[in-house]
Protein backbone atom coordinates (compact mmCIF):
# COMPACT_ATOMS: atom_id res chain seq x y z
CA UNK A 1 0.00 0.00 0.00
CA UNK A 2 1.59 3.60 -0.88
CA UNK A 3 1.70 6.03 1.52
CA UNK A 4 -0.84 8.16 -0.02
CA UNK A 5 -3.79 5.25 0.62
CA UNK A 6 -2.42 5.03 4.36
CA UNK A 7 -2.92 8.96 4.79
CA UNK A 8 -6.12 8.92 3.20
CA UNK A 9 -7.44 6.37 6.04
CA UNK A 10 -6.00 7.96 9.04
CA UNK A 11 -9.32 10.38 9.22
CA UNK A 12 -11.43 7.82 7.77
CA UNK A 13 -10.33 5.52 11.29
CA UNK A 14 -10.80 8.54 13.65
CA UNK A 15 -14.17 9.10 12.55
CA UNK A 16 -15.38 5.28 13.22
CA UNK A 17 -13.37 5.74 16.70
CA UNK A 18 -15.65 9.26 17.34
CA UNK A 19 -18.72 7.23 16.22
CA UNK A 20 -18.06 4.35 18.64
CA UNK A 21 -17.23 6.14 21.27
CA UNK A 22 -20.81 8.22 20.50
CA UNK A 23 -22.68 4.64 19.98
CA UNK A 24 -21.38 3.85 23.63
CA UNK A 25 -22.58 7.21 25.09
CA UNK A 26 -25.82 7.05 23.25
CA UNK A 27 -26.43 3.59 25.06
CA UNK A 28 -25.50 4.43 28.25
CA UNK A 29 -28.35 7.10 28.05
CA UNK A 30 -26.06 9.99 27.07
CA UNK A 31 -28.50 11.20 24.58
CA UNK A 32 -30.62 12.92 27.49
CA UNK A 33 -29.30 16.22 29.13
CA UNK A 34 -30.20 16.86 32.62
CA UNK A 35 -28.53 19.56 34.58
CA UNK A 36 -27.60 17.87 38.04
CA UNK A 37 -29.93 18.53 40.97
CA UNK A 38 -28.15 19.73 44.20
CA UNK A 39 -28.68 17.81 47.05
CA UNK A 40 -32.02 17.93 49.34
CA UNK A 41 -30.63 20.07 52.41
CA UNK A 42 -33.19 18.40 54.29
CA UNK A 43 -31.97 14.89 53.58
CA UNK A 44 -29.68 13.41 56.52
CA UNK A 45 -25.95 13.45 55.34
CA UNK A 46 -23.05 11.85 56.81
CA UNK A 47 -20.92 14.88 57.75
CA UNK A 48 -17.07 13.66 58.37
CA UNK A 49 -13.99 16.24 59.14
CA UNK A 50 -10.25 15.48 58.67
CA UNK A 51 -10.06 17.82 61.49
CA UNK A 52 -9.45 16.71 65.21
CA UNK A 53 -10.16 18.76 68.03
CA UNK A 54 -12.34 22.09 68.43
CA UNK A 55 -11.65 22.68 64.16
CA UNK A 56 -13.08 19.49 62.98
CA UNK A 57 -16.33 19.79 65.86
CA UNK A 58 -17.45 23.10 64.56
CA UNK A 59 -16.63 22.37 60.87
CA UNK A 60 -19.14 19.11 61.26
CA UNK A 61 -21.33 21.69 63.06
CA UNK A 62 -21.32 24.45 60.89
CA UNK A 63 -21.70 22.24 57.38
CA UNK A 64 -25.12 20.73 59.00
CA UNK A 65 -25.94 23.60 60.27
CA UNK A 66 -25.79 25.68 57.19
CA UNK A 67 -27.94 22.38 55.40
CA UNK A 68 -30.30 23.14 58.53
CA UNK A 69 -30.79 26.73 57.62
CA UNK A 70 -31.48 25.80 53.67
CA UNK A 71 -33.90 23.35 54.56
CA UNK A 72 -35.68 25.95 57.09
CA UNK A 73 -35.34 28.71 53.94
CA UNK A 74 -37.11 25.90 51.02
CA UNK A 75 -33.66 26.19 49.32
CA UNK A 76 -30.70 24.22 48.41
CA UNK A 77 -27.18 24.61 50.69
CA UNK A 78 -25.67 25.55 47.31
CA UNK A 79 -28.07 28.39 46.84
CA UNK A 80 -28.16 29.86 50.46
CA UNK A 81 -24.31 29.82 50.13
CA UNK A 82 -24.47 31.73 47.06
CA UNK A 83 -27.38 33.93 48.18
CA UNK A 84 -25.33 35.01 51.07
CA UNK A 85 -22.37 35.60 49.48
CA UNK A 86 -23.36 37.33 46.41
CA UNK A 87 -26.39 39.78 48.20
CA UNK A 88 -25.29 42.84 50.47
CA UNK A 89 -27.92 42.49 52.95
CA UNK A 90 -29.12 39.47 54.56
CA UNK A 91 -32.56 39.47 55.67
CA UNK A 92 -33.80 38.95 58.94
CA UNK A 93 -34.69 35.82 57.68
CA UNK A 94 -31.80 34.42 56.77
CA UNK A 95 -29.75 35.37 59.66
CA UNK A 96 -32.69 33.88 62.34
CA UNK A 97 -32.55 30.46 59.95
CA UNK A 98 -28.90 30.74 60.24
CA UNK A 99 -28.75 30.57 63.65
CA UNK A 100 -31.42 27.97 64.57
CA UNK A 101 -29.68 25.82 61.88
CA UNK A 102 -26.58 25.46 64.09
CA UNK A 103 -28.56 25.21 67.38
CA UNK A 104 -30.48 22.44 65.50
CA UNK A 105 -27.15 21.16 64.37
CA UNK A 106 -26.05 20.96 68.26
CA UNK A 107 -29.43 18.75 68.95
CA UNK A 108 -28.66 16.23 66.07
CA UNK A 109 -25.24 15.80 67.36
CA UNK A 110 -26.04 15.25 70.59
CA UNK A 111 -28.60 12.95 69.31
CA UNK A 112 -26.66 10.77 67.47
CA UNK A 113 -23.56 10.78 70.03
CA UNK A 114 -21.25 12.63 67.42
CA UNK A 115 -20.48 15.47 70.03
CA UNK A 116 -17.11 15.05 72.20
CA UNK A 117 -17.25 15.14 75.76
CA UNK A 118 -16.14 18.70 77.07
CA UNK A 119 -12.52 17.25 79.02
CA UNK A 120 -11.91 16.13 75.36
CA UNK A 121 -11.00 20.11 74.35
CA UNK A 122 -10.06 21.11 77.28
CA UNK A 123 -6.01 21.10 76.75
CA UNK A 124 -6.80 22.64 73.16
CA UNK A 125 -9.03 25.43 74.57
CA UNK A 126 -5.77 25.71 77.30
CA UNK A 127 -3.08 25.90 75.11
CA UNK A 128 -4.89 29.28 73.73
CA UNK A 129 -5.98 30.58 77.15
CA UNK A 130 -3.11 32.56 78.05
CA UNK A 131 -3.75 31.85 81.42
CA UNK A 132 -2.13 32.55 84.86
CA UNK A 133 0.42 29.32 84.79
CA UNK A 134 -0.89 28.26 88.36
CA UNK A 135 -4.05 28.42 87.47
CA UNK A 136 -3.64 26.40 84.05
CA UNK A 137 -1.78 23.58 85.71
CA UNK A 138 -4.69 23.62 88.49
CA UNK A 139 -7.04 22.93 85.48
CA UNK A 140 -5.10 20.45 83.87
CA UNK A 141 -5.31 18.64 87.11
CA UNK A 142 -9.00 18.33 87.08
CA UNK A 143 -10.16 14.64 86.75
CA UNK A 144 -12.30 14.19 83.44
CA UNK A 145 -15.47 13.15 85.15
CA UNK A 146 -15.30 16.81 87.12
CA UNK A 147 -14.76 19.33 84.25
CA UNK A 148 -17.61 16.68 82.22
CA UNK A 149 -20.19 17.07 85.08
CA UNK A 150 -19.32 20.72 85.59
CA UNK A 151 -19.25 21.41 81.57
CA UNK A 152 -21.79 19.52 78.66
CA UNK A 153 -20.60 20.46 75.29
CA UNK A 154 -24.06 20.85 73.95
CA UNK A 155 -24.25 23.84 76.67
CA UNK A 156 -21.20 25.42 75.78
CA UNK A 157 -21.80 25.24 71.96
CA UNK A 158 -25.74 26.99 72.18
CA UNK A 159 -23.88 29.77 74.78
CA UNK A 160 -21.64 30.24 71.65
CA UNK A 161 -23.69 30.00 68.81
CA UNK A 162 -26.30 32.73 70.93
CA UNK A 163 -23.36 35.32 71.47
CA UNK A 164 -22.44 35.30 67.82
CA UNK A 165 -22.90 38.58 65.97
CA UNK A 166 -24.13 36.65 62.45
CA UNK A 167 -25.08 39.64 60.65
CA UNK A 168 -21.93 41.38 61.26
CA UNK A 169 -20.01 37.55 60.29
CA UNK A 170 -21.89 37.50 57.06
CA UNK A 171 -21.00 41.32 56.42
CA UNK A 172 -17.23 40.23 55.23
CA UNK A 173 -18.15 37.89 52.86
CA UNK A 174 -16.74 37.57 49.37
CA UNK A 175 -17.55 34.56 48.01
CA UNK A 176 -19.79 31.24 48.00
CA UNK A 177 -17.10 28.97 49.61
CA UNK A 178 -16.10 31.43 52.76
CA UNK A 179 -19.37 31.10 53.92
CA UNK A 180 -18.83 27.82 56.08
CA UNK A 181 -14.87 28.92 56.84
CA UNK A 182 -16.11 32.29 58.18
CA UNK A 183 -18.64 31.26 60.52
CA UNK A 184 -16.63 27.99 61.49
CA UNK A 185 -13.83 30.00 62.26
CA UNK A 186 -16.17 32.74 64.54
CA UNK A 187 -18.29 29.08 66.20
CA UNK A 188 -14.01 27.92 67.12
CA UNK A 189 -13.23 31.33 68.67
CA UNK A 190 -17.02 31.37 70.43
CA UNK A 191 -16.05 27.74 71.70
CA UNK A 192 -12.79 28.58 72.72
CA UNK A 193 -13.94 31.79 74.45
CA UNK A 194 -16.62 29.91 76.32
CA UNK A 195 -14.79 27.02 77.46
CA UNK A 196 -12.00 29.30 78.61
CA UNK A 197 -14.55 31.34 80.91
CA UNK A 198 -16.56 28.19 82.65
CA UNK A 199 -12.90 26.41 83.11
CA UNK A 200 -11.40 29.42 85.27
CA UNK A 201 -15.47 29.25 87.19
CA UNK A 202 -14.08 25.58 88.09
CA UNK A 203 -11.14 26.55 90.32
Amino acid sequence: MSALPRWAALPVAAVLLVAGVNGVQLASGGGRYEPLRPPDACAERPVASRAGGIDGLTERLVVRGVANAACDLGVSREALTLELAQSDERTDAEIDALRQGLLRAVRQMKADGSLPPASDLVDEALDSANLNRFLEAAIRALPDSVIDKALKTDDVLVRAIKDLDLRELLSDLDDQDSLERQVQRAVTQAVEDSLKARLRDLI
